[in-house]
């Protein structure tokens, strides 16, 4: 199936599939809440019930993509299992944390950060250990499906897609690499205090995102990364992310200020000169990792070469 169809598909999948998810859970919280006659708006489950319902419907339409439009293993968006994935994703786990501890290190020293409290819990009826694993849950699932389509669906099929004529697969794949990054940082544009220059660096971030898997062909990197950078930003540091404050539990409260140019201001550390730079850091980093652990740094090539199914026709008459 060509290239605009097979991404139609699964994005209609996926959307088709987070609605099914989601609607039966919300009926059952309502009809718990009104029988035992509480308010479970604030439930830690209620938070988690929609990022947990995106999760599976992502996966399910990947699986169905892969399936019925790609005619390939689920594992090939990836996803393919192995002691590999598994060191790369401890990589990008440690990568993420680390990048972000370097940001607020910086900005602490520069006296664009006072600190208010630790381990603040946004309700004040949990211990701190319970109201975390609310955050920690859900960037697990963020850092997992957005990976799982942005890098791995839509950037392997645009790759595929744009392997025509002379472009060749090099080019297609680089190609796709920027298209997906692109995308990424438009897809933040309804994020409170979006500007230009944190879309734009937004784009950069998923190109950093994107770098581990256009160089291994895993999606093992960018997930690690995309889970520890939001979970430190938000839920450790006190951060905003992207935008947004998505819980107030957080390890340390902060005040921030300083020049919004290197900060980033209300939109957090990704829209600010620190936050690029950090990029910047990763992405050498990244480069190290992966020629240290293969011996070479090349792009995976693969990644836009579509491989036809193998149909076994032994047993037909």
């Amino acid at each position: 199936m060509r290239l605009v169809w097979r991404l139609l598909g699964q994005i209609a999948s996926f959307a088709a599939l987070g609605v099914i998810l989601s609607l039966p859970l919300v009926a059952a919280f309502r009809e718990l809440g009104a029988a035992a006659s509480t308010d479970l708006s604030r439930s830690p489950l209620m938070a988690l019930y929609p990022v947990v319902a995106i999760l599976l419907a992502a996966l399910a339409s990947l699986w169905l993509a892969g399936r019925w439009l790609d005619r390939r293993p689920f594992a090939d968006f990836g996803l393919r299992l192995s002691r590999a994935w598994a060191l790369d994703l401890a990589f990008g786990l440690i990568l993420g944390a680390g990048l972000m501890a370097g940001i607020f290190l910086v900005e602490w020293a520069a006296g664009w950060i006072a600190i208010d409290a630790t381990f603040e819990v946004g309700r004040l009826d949990q211990p701190f250990w319970l109201a975390f694993v609310t955050p920690l849950i859900t960037f697990v699932c963020v850092g997992i499906y957005e990976e799982a389509l942005a890098r791995g669906y839509w950037l392997h099929n645009l790759a595929e897609g744009l392997n025509l004529g002379r472009l060749g697969e090099r080019a297609a794949l680089l190609l796709a690499w920027l298209i997906s990054s692109v995308l990424f940082g438009l897809a933040h544009l309804g994020n409170p205090y979006t500007s230009a220059i944190s879309t734009a660096n937004l784009v950069l971030a998923g190109a950093f995102l994107g770098l581990g898997l256009v160089l291994t062909g895993r999606l093992a990197i960018p997930i690690g990364v995309h889970i520890t950078w939001n979970l430190f930003e938000g839920n450790v540091f006190g951060f905003p992310v992207s935008g947004t404050a998505l819980s107030q539990t957080t390890v340390i409260a902060i005040t921030q200020a300083g020049p919004e140019l290197w900060t980033g201001g209300r939109f957090g550390p990704e829209a600010g000169l620190v936050g690029v730079l950090a990029l910047l850091v990763g992405s050498g980093l990244t480069l190290v990792w992966v020629w240290r652990r293969s011996g070479r740094l090349s792009l995976c090539t693969r990644l836009a070469r579509y491989a036809a199914p193998v149909i076994d026709n032994s047993a037909a008459p």
